[in-house]
């Protein structure tokens, strides 16, 4: 029997659509107080959620997402079936989430999964480490400390890459322009401006990175300069 129109897939053709997932916690508080169903020792709120950073609607092509929490949560595994696809809950700890991408049945497409590092506690910056003598766990505390809001954000953005996909596929990912990355954009940080500050901050960090690397070739070949000629002696 010969495939159906929509099942057949187009030969040497790729498509790619971005999207972002991550999370976005509070510190508990009298602004921010925990619902009366959470355990008293969470100190905080948060959400997890996969989307379109544009705000566009995933649900022409993701059937569900499956956000696979600790396994000290009630339900661990939650199921969301429509937008916003997205979980709230409360905590103290950070752990490890599980993030599976379902598609529409008539799409041809494998499940995906991702990985996020749940964040509660801000990133130290540069400063902070610097401030802490390069010791890691007091650059947390310095960064936590110095986070007055409480508000952490933990967003990473990647792009759903369909090779050779079906025609029923292609036709739901190309009838709605507009799903590329903006030059710039008031409505989201995900922009090809902030993309290439970003590609031009490693390129700097690699410079400064390969310079110590260098650097440090120098110091070993004099040290070992120094021990053949002790040797010798």
């Amino acid at each position: 029997m010969a495939p159906s129109i929509s099942s057949k897939r187009i030969r040497n053709i790729s498509v790619s659509r971005p999207i972002i997932y991550g999370n976005i916690a509070e510190k508990v508080s009298e602004k921010n107080p925990l619902p009366p169903s959470s355990p008293s020792d969470h100190t905080h709120t948060w959400k997890v959620f996969l989307a379109d950073p544009l705000g566009n609607d995933l649900s022409q092509y993701i059937k569900k997402v499956v956000f696979k929490l600790h396994d000290t949560y009630v339900n661990s595994s939650r199921s969301i079936e429509s937008p916003p696809f997205e979980v709230h809950e409360t905590g103290w700890g950070e752990f490890e989430i599980v993030i599976k991408i379902y598609f529409q049945n008539d799409c041809g497409e494998k499940n995906i999964t991702l990985y996020h590092h749940l964040k509660l506690h801000p990133y130290p910056t540069h400063a902070d480490i610097q401030r802490a003598g390069g010791d890691e766990e007091a650059a947390l505390r310095i960064a936590a400390a110095e986070n007055v809001s409480g508000h952490v954000e933990s967003i990473q953005y990647d792009e759903l890459v369909f090779n050779e996909p079906t025609e029923r596929m292609f036709k739901l990912l190309t009838q709605k322009p507009g799903s590329l990355l903006p030059y710039k954009s008031d409505k989201t940080p995900f922009t090809k401006v902030a993309e290439r500050e970003e590609l031009d901050r490693i390129d700097k960090a690699m410079e400064e990175i390969n310079k110590l690397v260098e650097q440090r070739q120098i110091e070993f070949k004099k040290l070992e300069e120094e021990r053949k000629k002790i040797v010798q002696l």
